[in-house]
Formats: structure tokens, sequence, C-alpha cells
């Protein structure tokens, strides 16, 4: 009946209702800020809308959402003696959900709703297009760099084993090998050196032994 009656107001949702509480000279501000918070408690799922995560658009790692209001009931407050001493037009309005007395136009505003979002998810595809030229440069940077790098040294040669212990053929590191004899490609220095010890010990009890022509 309200939208046959009443031209469109621009803004989502139903109608707003007004509360003006009267106090009186009885009631102290603490109970009249009691009764407001009771009536704002109990009409919570009339004015409160309903969220919606849309997320912080492609890439984002931010969450973000808005507050719909196509159902709800904009829910005003306000007193007879601030009505009465500064008017209608000033910061007399206590929307329920904005949590401060504003002007007739700002408590009837949704600054959480779809288009809100949609500011913030605007702001945030610029600033990507802003940071997309920068981006680039740093990788382009980045691949000049790779291309400008030496080739890493090759591995060394594996190290072939004594055939006699099994260790390294050149031995143990920081083995000083000066005083063994000469490489054969097959033993280690300590293998070398007991070799000729027991070659030499051979000889000395048997001999030397003839080779045949």
């Amino acid at each position: 009946m309200w939208r046959a009656q009443y031209p469109s107001t621009g803004r989502e949702g139903h109608p707003p209702v007004v509360v003006v509480f009267n106090p009186g000279i009885r009631t102290g501000p603490q109970a009249l800020k009691n009764r407001m918070n009771t009536v704002m408690e109990l009409t919570r799922l009339v004015w409160s809308g309903s969220y919606h995560g849309a997320g912080g658009g492609y890439g984002a790692e931010e969450r973000d959402g808005y507050y719909g209001y196509a159902d709800a009931i904009p829910l005003l407050f306000s007193t007879l003696d601030r009505l009465q001493s500064s008017g209608p037009r000033t910061a007399v309005w206590w929307r329920c959900g904005h949590g401060q007395w504003e002007t007739l136009p700002d408590a009837l505003a949704n600054p959480a709703d779809h288009d809100a979002w949609y500011a913030r998810d605007e702001q945030r595809r610029r600033q990507r297009e802003e940071a997309e030229p920068r981006r680039q440069q740093e990788w382009a940077a980045e691949r000049e760099r790779w291309t400008q790098e030496p080739d890493p040294a090759p591995e060394p040669e594996p190290v072939p084993p004594c055939e006699r212990c099994g260790l390294p053929i050149t031995g143990p590191p920081g083995e000083d090998a000066e005083f063994a004899p000469p490489e054969d490609g097959r033993h280690c220095p300590a293998c070398r050196t007991d070799l000729r010890q027991y070659t030499s010990l051979r000889e000395t009890l048997f001999g030397r032994r003839q080779r045949s022509k």
C-alpha cells in the first residue's frame, strides 16, 4: 500500500519508523537510555538487514561484504526535548545500527550497503591496475637479473674408492699424502704406504723374486 501512496525514496528498504521518546521530568538519562536499548534489541531483526559476504575482489586477501536492507525497516530514535530545542534538521536522530546522533539524511543513509561495497571494490580494482605496471617492471628486472647471472659451476666428478679399503682414493680430508708412495690410480695414500711396507718386508725375508724371461 505504501508503495502506491508515496513516491520512491531512492533508498533500499521500507519507509523508516521514527520513535520519539518523551522522558518527562521523572525519567532520568540512564532510564531513558535503558528504554531505548530495550526497544532497539527487541526490534533488531527488523532494522538490522542481512549480511552478504562478497569478498574483496579477484586475488584479494581481505574479506569484505555488505548489508542488504531490501526487507529492513529503518528505525530512528529521537527525544521530544531534542526536537523542541534544536529542531528536526539538526543531529537529533539516532538510527539503530549507526551508533551516533545524526541529521535525518545521514540517519536514513545506508553506509554499509551494496553501493558502499561496490565503491570499495572499485577502489581496490583501481589500486591493482595502478600497481600492475610496477609489478611488471619488477618481474622484468628479475628476469634480466636471472639472465645475467653466471651458470653455476659444474659439480666435481665423484672420487673413486680405494680397491683395498673402500675409502676415497684421495684419502681422508686433511691427510698429508706427501710421504706416501706415488699414486697408482687404485689405492689411497694409507693403503699405498701399507702395500709398500709389506713388499719391503717380504723382500727382506724372502729376497727379491726374479722375473722369468
